[in-house]
């Protein structure tokens, strides 16, 4: 009599997790050699060699050393941030909401950001980055607030569908107070115009290193938030019942999740402008490497998402030299299509 060998069960973890570093890997390589690119390439193109130079022995009189350190450097590290922190924000979002849809900008982010910003210039007269940052930042987190605060009322208490119509409807209303705002003053809305393009261009150099140094902090906290949420956000896919049941505390964590997006996509709101698409494009790529679990699709993001963001900023730089495309415009051309391609999935049309 043959007998049938089956394989063990409890290889194929170890199978699946090999599977998942191997292409963590890959992606990280992919990234690095972004990261080259993005150093290298412009309206003038610069050797790799003089890269190396620049980075390890740097000559104040080479100009090809000045624009590697002065310039592209800067730029890049600010894009690494960026990219970093929307591909966690919108992986948060979409874990918080379980709607494969969703964005920062979903529950008013982007929105509260512009207003603050408008504010700032129409009534205060601040027309530099480094100036209105701040009120990028921080209109950001009052209108996570406010969307949370009359999310979490009622007797059922806060939902995904509460948190994603109260924040369409804000930022819908927040929309129309931008309008009337920008449409009497023509100097506000050319202020309001450069930075609402989404731009890494002299973001992360000059005062706005001092910026990015500030804001690091609040980056380095909401990774960390939206890095341990992975396993609530796990269980809270599979339904409330079963993750309260499994000890889930269903609010607190949730907060915290919450909390993380609203710092990592504020504070990216602010050194970049409201650029689109990264949230929502970043989580699809990567499920098809990691599966559902929320732990490996985080990790992956940190990744994957200044990949997608820096590619963007150096096809910007190339397509039309000897200017450039602001990478918010390069990112809304490129994600525009595959959000259509992520609606018209058979398993998304019910949405």
């Amino acid at each position: 009599m043959t007998q049938t060998l089956t394989p063990r069960p409890e290889r194929r973890q170890p199978d699946l997790t090999r599977r998942r570093l191997l292409a963590l890997a890959a992606a990280t390589v992919v990234l690095l050699v972004v990261l080259a690119a993005s150093l290298a390439l412009g309206a003038r193109d610069i050797p790799l060699g003089t890269v190396v130079e620049a980075l390890t022995d740097r000559v104040p009189s080479d100009n090809d050393h000045n624009v590697v350190l002065d310039q592209r450097l800067p730029r890049t590290v600010t894009g690494l941030l960026v990219g970093a922190a929307l591909g966690l924000a919108g992986t948060v979002m979409q874990g918080v909401t379980r709607n494969p849809l969703a964005d920062p900008g979903l529950l008013g982010i982007n929105a509260g950001a512009s207003l603050a910003v408008v504010l700032a210039i129409t009534g205060l007269g601040i027309t530099s980055p480094s100036g209105y940052v701040w009120f990028a930042f921080a209109g950001a987190a009052a209108a996570m607030v406010v969307v949370y605060g009359i999310g979490s009322t009622g007797r059922s208490g806060t939902t995904p569908v509460k948190l994603a119509l109260v924040g369409t409807a804000l930022t819908a209303g927040i929309t129309s107070v931008l309008t009337l705002l920008l449409l009497g003053s023509t100097s506000a809305t050319n202020t309001y115009r450069f930075w609402a393009v989404g731009s890494l261009a002299g973001r992360g150099s000059g005062t706005g290193a001092d910026v990015v140094l500030t804001l690091l902090p609040f980056l380095a906290v909401g990774a960390a938030l939206a890095l341990l949420s992975g396993r609530a956000l796990n269980l809270l896919s599979m339904g409330e019942d079963l993750a309260r049941g499994l000890g889930l505390h269903i609010r607190r964590s949730r907060l915290l999740a919450v909390l993380a997006a609203v710092l990592l996509a504020g504070a990216a709101t602010a050194l970049a402008g409201p650029v689109v698409f990264i949230g929502l494009v970043v989580p699809h790529i990567v499920r098809p490497l990691t599966g559902p679990d929320y732990r490996w699709v985080l990790a992956f993001a940190v990744v994957v998402g200044p990949a997608l963001l820096l590619i963007a900023d150096v096809i910007g730089r190339l397509v039309a030299r000897p200017g450039e495309l602001e990478v918010g415009l390069v990112v809304a051309l490129v994600g525009a299509p595959v959000m259509i391609a992520i609606v018209r999935r058979s398993r998304l049309a019910g949405l």
